[in-house]
């Protein structure tokens, strides 16, 4: 199940972790990557706060966790080759992956509908 913010990140659910990236949306609108800030493994995160920032051409964007929890891994094909974001936004391109989460906290977030919806 993969759920989403209005700050344009996405959420997978898979057993007890929860994938965490940016839409493709955000990606597009960001343009090229140029580097990601990547979350220490063990870093507790509440619900909304900064988690990661990725850097661009364009700008540089906050990344919030959709999701109260423990940094189990970050994706450290990202320091080497940001750009893979632009190519796999919602695959290749997650950003890290919490373990310890609320479900509970995937209640309000939009469905990939809505999120289409919310979007145009």
């Amino acid at each position: 199940m993969k759920k989403f913010t209005e700050e344009h990140e996405w959420v997978e659910v898979n057993g007890e972790l929860a994938t965490i990236g940016i839409t493709s949306h955000a990606a597009q609108e960001l343009g090229d990557m140029t580097f990601v800030e990547l979350p220490d493994v063990g870093t507790e995160f509440a619900q909304g706060d900064v988690l990661s920032v990725v850097e661009s051409v364009k700008a540089a964007s906050d990344v919030y966790s959709p999701l109260s929890g423990t940094v189990r891994e970050s994706n450290s094909k990202l320091e080497e080759n940001p750009e893979i974001i632009n190519a796999s936004p919602e695959e290749d391109g997650w950003i890290c992956k919490l373990s310890n989460f609320n479900p509970d906290e995937l209640i309000p977030l939009m469905t990939e509908g809505e999120y289409a919806d919310f979007i145009v």
